[in-house]
């Protein structure tokens, strides 16, 4: 296989805001600068109507998964933060997304949207009982994408 065809040109990578997703941004961030691609970055979120109330009553629910943002506002403010990251990290061209939709839907309609050839998911999420009866994003995603998938090893 010759260079150009090893390389990528776009690298989507998804963050919800935690340190671990963070870790992933830092990684397909300094993947795509040493591959000179575009690095895309999408985070997921679900518009919320009743403003800090909903907020409130989402935090409470998701307790140690409040991370997961909700609202739009706050997926902004993820995907900003994110793009630093992924700068610091050795990204060059950065652009970001706030989409509204479950976090595996919203990253494969990104992948084919930018026509990614890469996708970066954390691995958070593939153990446990939790993970294995419902799914994870990182399963999820790697199973159905269309496209390579890194998954990054981000916990501890």
């Amino acid at each position: 296989m010759s260079d150009a065809a090893s390389t990528y040109s776009t690298v989507v990578v998804g963050t919800d805001g935690s340190e671990s997703s963070l870790r992933a941004v830092a990684r397909a961030g300094a993947l795509a600068g040493a591959s000179g691609a575009a690095l895309v970055i999408a985070c997921a979120y679900l518009p919320t109507e009743g403003g800090d109330r909903d907020l409130e009553r989402a935090q409470d629910v998701l307790r140690d998964e409040a991370y997961q943002v909700v609202g739009s506002h706050p997926a902004e403010d993820t995907v900003r933060t994110a793009a630093d990251r992924a700068r610091a990290a050795g990204a060059g061209e950065v652009r970001t997304v706030a989409v509204v939709g479950s976090p595996v839907e919203a990253l494969l309609d990104v992948v084919r949207r930018e026509n990614a050839d890469l996708l970066v998911v954390g691995n958070r999420g593939l153990a446990g009982i939790k993970g294995r009866l419902l799914g994870s994003v990182p399963a999820d995603a790697t199973r159905r994408s269309q496209c390579d998938v890194l998954v990054v090893h981000t916990t501890d």
